[in-house]
């Protein structure tokens, strides 16, 4: 028996939402039947259980387009992700205060964001460490190269971005497993030029949705046609852009782990079994006979084998899971536990004093500027994960201990 529901309406592709027991809201219902009725998307649109509104696409939407790409679709944040490594420490090896390991993350990670993103933020590097420089060498020729072709790409934070945490929803925290292993762990995508591309070429998009005067259901559906130079300038840029999200992750980690063994008495290694995926990005994969773009936004690729991440909230479990190759989610998973509600409504009803108490053991920040990211605003993980249960199964549990927050 199909774990997933089927929505269809006239002149659409079938919807199919792995959303049993969860909350699927009418706006974001909207969203996806409006995706579901473009002509080029392949067999049916699958729709994840942290599902909820996004821009023009849902977040926890799957999409695979034959010959075309939404750059809204795949977003502003390409190639945002998590990364796991489980170390050789155990729950016994860390300290009955666990302030001084936070300081050290936070002191080695920029994180967060001042003086509007300007000289000063102290969410970037103001002198590029060794490693990052080293990392961005991998990545710059093919840079110049993007940027002479789209200069307005050019002006963006790039090198003092790599190795950096960002805001919002992104994280760095230090977690137990089922056997109170130690793990660290981190949520972030491709920061300030990651937003430059896709913001850019959204824009492109639209422009020639109105030069060609194609009327969309939302206007940011707005898509690339393959064989266009403005199709071909976006798969380079975002492939680019996915590149250095993913490099991101590995520098920030490699800070990480050298930021804990500074304050740690005793040495530890930190590559047990790591993991490095994304959840927002667009891919070229075979389905069903045909090679298409697949667009996972806010979904996690779940091959059969393959290992993903799945994160709940600040004070919530987050998994550790192995893809079962479910060819009818084209291969996908859930990215997370998913909102329930809006950031702005977030911070209406929840006060500091609910904060603490739901965050009640985890090191973290407990002030009204994380309230947004507090975990009633999110879907049940639990309820996420048993819909979902024939797309992965859980390889660990994860309980944070310490939540580094932008």
């Amino acid at each position: 028996m199909a774990n997933y529901e089927v929505f269809t309406k006239e002149n659409s592709v079938p919807v199919k939402a792995w959303t049993k027991g969860v909350p699927f809201e009418d706006a974001a219902r909207n969203q996806v039947m409006n995706v579901a009725t473009l002509p080029f998307v392949h067999k049916w649109v699958s729709i994840m259980p942290d599902v909820h509104s996004g821009k023009g696409a849902t977040i926890g939407s799957v999409i695979p387009t034959d010959r075309a790409i939404i750059p809204a679709a795949v977003g502003v944040d390409i190639g945002c992700g998590m990364m796991a490594a489980k170390t050789s420490l155990n729950a016994n090896d860390l300290p009955d205060s666990l302030g001084f390991i936070r300081a050290a993350i936070e002191k080695a990670v920029p994180h967060g964001r001042s003086d509007n993103g300007g000289r000063n933020d102290r969410g970037a590097w103001g002198s590029i460490p060794k490693r990052v420089a080293s990392a961005w060498a991998t990545l710059k020729d093919d840079f110049a190269m993007i940027s002479d072709q789209h200069p307005k790409v050019a002006r963006a934070n790039h090198v003092n971005h790599l190795g950096t945490l960002g805001t919002g929803n992104h994280f760095i925290e230090v977690c137990l497993d089922e056997n109170d292993d130690v793990w660290f762990m981190l949520h972030t995508g491709s920061r300030g030029i990651g937003n430059r591309i896709g913001s850019y070429f959204i824009e492109l998009a639209k422009e020639d949705m109105r030069t060609w005067h194609i009327n969309l259901p939302d206007k940011d559906l707005a898509y690339l046609p393959e064989g266009t130079d403005h199709f071909s300038g976006y798969v380079k840029a975002v492939d680019w852009a996915q590149r250095f999200a993913m490099l991101n992750r590995q520098v920030m980690m490699a800070h990480v782990v050298a930021a804990v063994s500074e304050v740690m008495p005793m040495a530890f290694d930190a590559h047990v079994e790591a993991v490095n995926c994304h959840h927002n990005y667009v891919e070229r994969e075979n389905h069903y006979g045909k090679n298409v773009w697949v667009t996972r936004k806010g979904a996690v690729r779940a091959r059969d084998g393959e290992l993903g991440i799945i994160p709940g909230s600040m004070g919530a479990r987050s998994y550790i899971v192995r893809g079962k190759g479910n060819q009818e989610s084209f291969c996908s998973c859930s990215h997370g536990a998913g909102r329930v509600m809006s950031r702005t409504e977030a911070r209406r009803r929840f006060s500091i004093d609910d904060h603490v108490v739901a965050t009640k053991g985890v090191e973290c920040r407990k002030d009204k500027d994380v309230i947004d990211e507090t975990p009633a605003a999110y879907k049940d993980i639990d309820a996420v994960m048993e819909a979902q249960r024939d797309l992965v199964d859980i390889v660990h549990t994860l309980r944070q201990v310490i939540c580094v927050k932008g």
